[in-house]
């Protein structure tokens, strides 16, 4: 997004800072929704013994991310900038690839999302660090939802993790590999 496209913005931001952070939240907003789809294609798509274990924990944690999705959106519009959330535009913006793993043992799914919430957490934890130069009402914002999303990210490690605390998928780097090793 150009700051030229940001005409008005908050009190005490100047308005290309509130389009830099404009910027790092759009990219923030193309992760969330494809993290709220990716979970909601492993929901629908997870089988074997741990399936309703699995299933059932997506729920929330779907609803949740949708929660962040509508938060950020309201936050770049709030900034005058304008959000946007077509499948077309988080597809070309993005820098990671579609989530890889179809009809899967639900295991598997959870080894592969694991390596998806680091993505997602480490991007926001980075988001944080660039946007609290700037606007600690963003900052913040970003902050509530890296605990909401480490706290998802660990209920799905809990079902990774062995009784000494090694996750089964641990040093893998693709979603294949971690799935395999899950």
């Amino acid at each position: 997004m150009s700051t030229d496209t940001v005409q008005y913005t908050v009190p005490g931001i100047e308005r290309d800072q509130a389009g830099e952070v404009v910027r790092i939240l759009q990219d923030r907003l193309n992760a969330l929704n494809d993290l709220a789809l990716t979970l909601k294609h492993v929901h629908w798509n997870v089988v074997g013994p741990h399936f309703i274990a699995v299933h059932t924990m997506l729920d929330p944690q779907v609803d949740g991310v949708r929660e962040m999705v509508d938060a950020v959106a309201e936050r770049i519009a709030t900034l005058g900038g304008s959000p946007t959330g077509t499948p077309g535009a988080l597809v070309a913006a993005r820098s990671w690839d579609d989530y890889s793993i179809g009809r899967g043992a639900a295991i598997k799914h959870l080894g592969a999302l694991d390596l998806v919430y680091s993505g997602v957490v480490g991007d926001h934890r980075a988001a944080i660090d660039s946007t609290g130069k700037i606007d600690h009402v963003t900052e913040d914002m970003l902050t509530g939802q890296s605990a909401d999303l480490e706290q998802y990210q660990w209920f799905v490690r809990a079902h990774l993790e062995s009784a000494d605390g090694t996750l089964s998928q641990a040093g893998a780097s693709t979603e294949n590999d971690a799935a395999a090793a899950s």
